[in-house]
């Protein structure tokens, strides 16, 4: 297997020949990170769509809350994601403190981001009183965007890679050793990206799901927990929880994925019974 690997590399795709650099922009004084830039593209970008969703009959928000949604899911992205990641990937980083702040060095858990958006929404729903469902709906379909430019991110930071490999298009990450791998990030920026928007998207403008509260936020619960969790068996885990995972069989990704598609499954079978006569917050007309 050793002497195959060694055969593969030499064959393989190296990520230094791809001309890829974590820094877009270095005024010296100044560097403007891709990882920062694809947070950017994902909010910016999931904004832009949500304002569609939004202009379509029975929406659950206005456009002025559609707006509001933007600081609580930006805030809930970054405090949930950066203390996920602390406290279930690197717990070390506590005897430090301040080290939680350094966002600039990498490491956010898109578990915890949900958690704090979800959190964001109760917020805003509870104080606008609007329905916290439905707008977690809606909020659902555009979240494929973050994690789209999210993963190629990772990728191109040479980070996250995969496992050990023979397949054609292995590639040799410099922080991997010379091992050809998995681009995994790659994987999951077209499960979690784009193959899940295109479900979401057919499930809002093609059928009624829009109309039964829970039925996309659980249709995105389950595809993501679905996807990453086989991801995941091609991604290497993270160096500081090999162990762990080799104790219980499967990586902390995985693990954090299973109540994510427990809780999709249910939101999915129970969404017909919440179906009701929709009142829309934006626009005219009732929606039946």
């Amino acid at each position: 297997m050793i002497l195959d690997l060694a055969a593969a590399a030499s064959s393989a795709i190296h990520f230094n020949d791809l001309g890829l650099d974590p820094v877009a922009l270095d005024l010296g004084f100044f560097q403007l990170k891709w990882y920062s830039l694809a947070y950017l593209a994902g909010i910016l970008i999931g904004y832009w769509y949500l304002l569609k969703l939004v202009a379509q009959p029975g929406s659950p928000m206005a456009r002025r809350h559609a707006d509001d949604m933007i600081f609580y899911a930006t805030l809930g992205i970054i405090i949930g994601g950066r203390l996920a990641y602390v406290i279930f990937y690197q717990p070390e980083i506590l005897a430090n403190p301040l080290d939680i702040f350094k966002l600039w060095n990498g490491g956010m858990s898109f578990h915890g981001g949900a958690v704090g958006v979800s959190l964001g929404i109760l917020y805003m729903a509870r104080k606008e009183k609007l329905s916290w469902l439905r707008i977690h709906d809606y909020v659902a379909c555009v979240v494929p965007f973050g994690l789209f430019f999210g993963r190629l991110a990772n990728f191109v930071n040479g980070e996250l890679w995969g496992k050990a490999t023979d397949v054609p298009w292995a590639i040799v990450f410099p922080t991997g050793g010379d091992v050809p791998r998995h681009p995994s990030q790659l994987y999951e920026a077209g499960l979690e990206g784009i193959v899940l928007f295109l479900i979401l998207a057919f499930a809002f403008w093609k059928t009624k799901a829009r109309y039964k509260p829970g039925m996309l936020v659980g249709i995105f619960l389950l595809g993501y927990g679905c996807f990453r969790f086989a991801v995941e068996y091609f991604r290497e885990a993270d160096a500081q929880l090999m162990e762990f995972a080799a104790r219980t069989g499967l990586h902390m990704g995985q693990w954090l994925c299973i109540p994510m598609i427990l809780a999709g499954l249910y939101f999915i079978l129970t969404a017909k019974g919440r179906r009701l006569r929709v009142e829309p917050v934006a626009g005219s007309a009732s929606v039946a």
